[in-house]
Order: structure tokens, then C-alpha cells, then sequence
């Protein structure tokens, strides 16, 4: 297994495979959970389905994820996390497989739940590896790289998915999903590294002990309590995005995938300098200009009419430049919360709280939307924008606590190892 980072140089080329092929991974699990949005309208439109409907379509994957997160937790520090990684996506390849042969509303729902079963758990082992192979003064860089997985997934996977929707039927994204995918499974049984360092290090004997003793820390609570929050805001705004655009904005089908587009190169370059910015400075200061910027953008763009495509997608690119700025310095910082042997578990039982939350932002979002007919504006959508900046308050205020905590446990890690504390700041 290759050695966490030491130096602020280059990654070695074993280090930057793994960032690759971890950020291509991220890129069909979340274009897979991101092409829903943008497939909204058409679904309603197709299955002749409610918003409070596909809400629910949305939410089977995130509760199903966050589930089988709760269930894996215990058992994701006793194996291999290059295997792990891969009897999941494979999970996760067969899911999205049925959802692109699925020919009803309530087979399109027991496909999503199966995906989510699997892909829920695939972004927990990823950054269980990432915090293996990446000290945490490095992991901002990382992070930054990875979520490009999720700009990519707008500025390539989103308008292909779109374009395959409007010329071959919805199910046609899915089956392109799932090709891709097979193709990042190769690679990872090819040249991943096996993970193991952390088995040596395991205490607990059964898999319900060691997910007991992982819940009961006081500082995993914390992490868990701020990603939660954090994740609420993107499933309530998302699923209804492209209804919104198309029905309140009036922008048409063909048109939506240059927002996508757009909006996602423009992550593309934003992401790398986050994650730059969030190593070299405070890491809690870059989360909460990036929050209080996406605080103002939810407002404006939540209480758009009838706008300009350009506008249009001027403001969207301002409102997810504030969101995804967001993602990298928190996400870098709890990382840095749990001990080697909890890893695995930590990450599991996050990732699964961050689902469920969002499973249950989704789900009141569609109870909150109303739309009269299919071709009428959604009403409310305005109101998602108000509770999303009253949780960001209080995300703000836990990402605090993370980073204090952090902070504290790498400063008392350096007078343990007589080194200097001042290199604490750039945490």
C-alpha cells in the first residue's frame, strides 16, 4: 500500500491513479444520483407522476444509501477496502442497470432503492482510502480533484444524459451510466493496491461492537451532526432544479443542458483552487465565506420568474460555485475526526446519516412544492431557499466545532512529537 503523503510536493503516480480513479468513480455514482434532477420534468411528464411523487423516487435511493451505510458501518473496518470498493460498485452497476430497463413508476422506485443500497456506501469506502493514502495538511488538494467527479458529472455526463433522454427515452442515461461504470471496474480490479493497514489495528471482535463504540464517541457525533446538516440544503434545491428552471424560469429542455454545462466547468476550475486555498489557509474560514455566499445566491435564484438563459446561467454558476466551495474545506475536516481503526466505519455511518438526511430534505421538499398542472410554474420553491439558509446558520456553527476539534487533536499530536505548533494554522 502506498505511504500517506509527507511533503507538500507532487503526489507520487500511485497517489495520483488512486485520485483517479476514485474521482472516476465519483463521477458515475454521482451522475447516476444527479441525472434524476435533470430528468425530473421528463419522468413527471412520462410516468405522469407528482412532485410529491418523484420526491419520493429520489428520497428510495438516499434512504436505501443511508441504510445500508448503517448496516455496513460495523463491518467496513474488518476488510480489504480495495474489495469493499468493489462488491459494491458492482451493487451499484446491476442497480442502475434496472433502472434503465425499468418500464413503470413503481419499478423505477425498486431499482433506485437497490442502486442506493450499493452506491450509497461507495463514497464512504473512497474517503476511508483517501484518508489512508493522504495525510490530512494534504487532503484539501485531494478533495479538490475529487469532487471534480462532480463538476465533470454536469459538464459531460448531465447534457449527454440529457441529450440520450431527449433522443432515445429517459432509460437510455442509466444503461450509459452502467457501461462506464464496468469499464471503472476493471480498472480498479487491475490496478488498485489492496488496503489493509487498518486490520492490524482492529480491537473490537464483532462488527456490532465496533459500530456501538464508533456512535458512542462524543467528537464522531459532532461530524456526523454537521454532515447531516450540510447535505440537506442539496437534496431539497436539487430534484425540483430543472422543473424549476423549465416551468418558473421558462427555459426549454434543449437549453437545460447548457446550464448543466456551463455551470459544471465552471467547478471544474473552481474545485482545484478550493482545495489549494483550503491546505494553504484556514479550512473553517474558506467553508464559511463559501457559505455565506451561497446563502445570498439561494435567495436571488430561488425567487427568479420568467429569466434570460445568459442570467440564467450566470446565477447558477454563482449559486453552485458557493455550494460546491462548501463541500471541499468541511468534507477535508471531518476526515480528519476519526482514529485509523474507526475509519472505515465513521465514514459508513456518515455517509449514511448525510443519505438519510437528505432523503428526508427530499421527501418535504416534494411535499412543499406544489405544482397544479404539469406545465404550470411550481409554487414555493422559494420557501426551500428560505429553510435552506436558516440550516446553513447552524452548519456553519458545527463546522466550527469540527475544526476546532481538529485543530486541538493535530496541535496536541505536534507537542507529542516536539514539532512546532504553528504549523496547526494551516488546518
Amino acid at each position: 500500500m502506498a505511504k500517506p503523503t509527507s511533503t507538500a510536493s507532487s503526489f507520487t503516480g500511485y497517489q495520483k491513479f488512486a485520485i483517479f480513479i476514485l474521482a472516476i468513480t465519483q463521477f458515475t455514482v454521482v451522475l447516476d444520483f444527479m441525472v434524476m434532477s435533470p430528468l425530473g420534468d421528463i419522468l413527471m411528464k412520462t410516468l405522469d407522476i407528482k412532485p410529491s411523487q418523484f420526491g419520493l423516487a429520489v428520497s428510495a435511493y438516499a434512504f436505501s444509501a443511508g441504510i445500508s451505510g448503517l448496516l455496513t458501518a460495523g463491518f467496513a473496518d474488518k476488510f480489504d477496502r480495495k474489495k469493499l470498493l468493489l462488491f459494491f460498485y458492482i451493487g451499484f452497476i446491476a442497480g442502475t442497470f434496472l433502472c434503465g430497463i425499468a418500464n413503470s413508476y413503481p419499478l423505477l422506485v425498486g431499482a433506485r432503492i437497490i442502486t442506493g443500497l450499493f452506491g450509497g456506501v461507495i463514497g464512504s469506502i473512497s474517503m476511508a482510502i483517501i484518508a489512508d493514502l493522504f495525510d490530512l495538511q494534504h487532503r484539501g488538494r485531494v478533495m479538490g480533484f475529487l469532487q471534480m467527479g462532480f463538476g465533470a458529472s454536469q459538464v459531460l455526463g448531465i447534457p449527454i444524459g440529457l441529450y440520450l433522454a431527449n433522443s432515445w427515452g429517459w432509460h437510455a442515461p442509466f444503461l450509459w451510466i452502467a457501461g462506464m461504470a464496468v469499464i471503472v471496474t476493471v480498472l480498479i480490479a487491475i490496478k488498485l493496491q489492496p488496503i489493509t493497514k487498518h486490520l492490524a489495528m482492529q480491537q473490537d471482535r464483532s462488527a456490532f461492537a465496533h459500530l456501538w463504540h464508533t456512535v458512542a464517541k462524543k467528537d464522531y457525533r459532532i461530524g456526523f451532526t454537521a454532515t447531516a446538516l450540510l447535505s440537506i440544503g442539496g437534496f431539497m434545491m436539487m430534484p425540483f432544479g430543472s422543473a424549476f428552471a423549465i416551468n418558473n424560469l421558462h427555459i426549454t429542455q434543449h437549453q437545460l443542458p447548457i446550464i448543466f454545462m456551463v455551470s459544471g466547468l465552471s467547478s471544474l476550475i473552481i474545485m482545484p483552487l478550493i482545495g489549494k486555498l483550503a491546505d494553504k489557509i484556514d479550512k473553517f474560514k474558506i467553508f464559511a465565506i463559501a457559505s455565506a455566499w451561497m446563502i445570498v445566491m439561494v435567495i436571488v435564484y430561488t425567487n427568479l420568474g420568467p429569466t434570460p438563459l445568459a442570467l440564467v446561467i450566470v446565477l447558477n454558476v454563482l449559486m453552485m460555485s458557493g455550494i460546491m466551495s462548501r463541500m471541499i474545506p468541511s468534507t477535508a475536516l471531518v476526515t480528519g475526526i476519526p482514529v485509523l481503526q474507526d475509519r472505515g466505519a465513521f465514514m459508513s455511518i456518515n455517509s449514511s446519516l448525510q443519505q438519510i438526511a437528505g432523503g428526508v430534505a427530499a421527501a418535504v421538499a416534494g411535499m412543499i412544492i406544489v405544482q397544479k398542472d404539469k406545465f404550470s410554474p411550481l409554487e414555493h420553491y422559494n420557501t426551500l431557499g428560505y429553510i435552506i439558509v436558516g440550516i446553513s446558520f447552524v452548519g456553519v456553527y458545527m463546522i466550527y466545532r469540527v475544526s476546532n476539534m481538529v485543530k486541538n487533536r493535530a496541535a496536541a499530536a505536534s507537542l507529542q512529537k516536539g514539532e512546532p505548533i504553528i504549523t496547526i494554522a494551516e488546518i
